[in-house]
């Protein structure tokens, strides 16, 4: 699997705190491939790309598993209507969770 040089650029430009939030975002159920690509400017390959490089093997394998499972959550256009809120309700407005260290 190659590595095109836009993409290192992108990954180079995020701070520590951008990592870790991708990371969360990529977790989290409500986080969209669409709204990591408005924030990141990175597509779902590249996302995924990223949190291969970020987790560990098994942790990577169970993130796959998981967001295969709820991928209809992960992509804007097959989540539904029920979802209507862009944050979770212990996240603050800023988008930063509350008591996340």
């Amino acid at each position: 699997m190659g590595v095109s040089k836009s993409f290192k650029e992108k990954i180079e430009k995020l701070s520590d705190e951008d990592k870790d939030r991708l990371v969360r975002m990529g977790w989290e159920d409500r986080s969209t491939y669409d709204a990591i690509e408005v924030q990141f400017e990175l597509t779902p390959n590249e996302f995924i790309k990223f949190m291969r490089s970020e987790l560990d093997k098994k942790t990577f394998d169970r993130w796959r598993k998981r967001a295969g499972e709820r991928g209809h959550l992960k992509h804007a256009e097959t989540r539904g209507v029920e979802i209507d809120r862009f944050k979770c309700s212990r996240q603050s407005v800023d988008g930063i969770t509350k008591g996340w260290k």
